[in-house]
């Protein structure tokens, strides 16, 4: 994938940078999406695509990746800034737990302390993509309209 960070800025009403996320949006709480906004998009921002990973999964995947998807949603126009909480506007991809939209922080019990990257990456064209599709498969597809990126990142604790 292409490395394209830009000064888009993220937040969540749930959760500060490198906060708790609480447990309201993981698999132990009624497992919905935070809120999330940003400003400062590229100038010529078509639409955006959001993708939430753990990078502190403890698992490797067949095709040699090392961080567990909750999240991809995707075909959101140019002029959104903001998700709501729980939202089920857009198009849900596939996430690594087999279900289509979002599913929380849940590692396993002792494991520690795990981030979670909410990403927002902005594209130079509108896309159609359909539903279902994977972070791999969206990353593949939108990779040559990525004009910027940035991320906001929560932390969550399961004892």
């Amino acid at each position: 994938m292409g490395f394209a960070p830009c000064v888009m800025q993220l937040k969540s009403d749930a959760f500060e940078q490198d906060g708790l996320i609480p447990s309201k949006f993981t698999g132990e709480g009624a497992d919905v999406s935070p809120s999330i906004s940003w400003t400062a998009p590229p100038r010529d921002t078509k639409g955006f695509a959001v993708i939430c990973h753990d990078p502190d999964a403890p698992l490797v995947t067949g095709d040699g990746t090392y961080l567990f998807v909750h999240w991809v949603l995707y075909n959101i126009p140019g002029n959104v800034t903001r998700l709501e909480e729980g939202t089920k506007l857009f198009t849900g991809g596939r996430n690594d737990f087999g279900q289509i939209g979002y599913n929380g922080p849940m590692p396993p019990k002792g494991h520690g302390r795990h981030r979670y990257y909410f990403w927002v990456l902005a594209l130079k064209e509108p896309f159609a993509l359909e539903g279902g599709l994977t972070m791999w498969q969206v990353l593949k597809k939108l990779e040559p309209c990525l004009i910027g990126m940035n991320r906001l990142v929560g932390c969550y604790l399961r004892d």
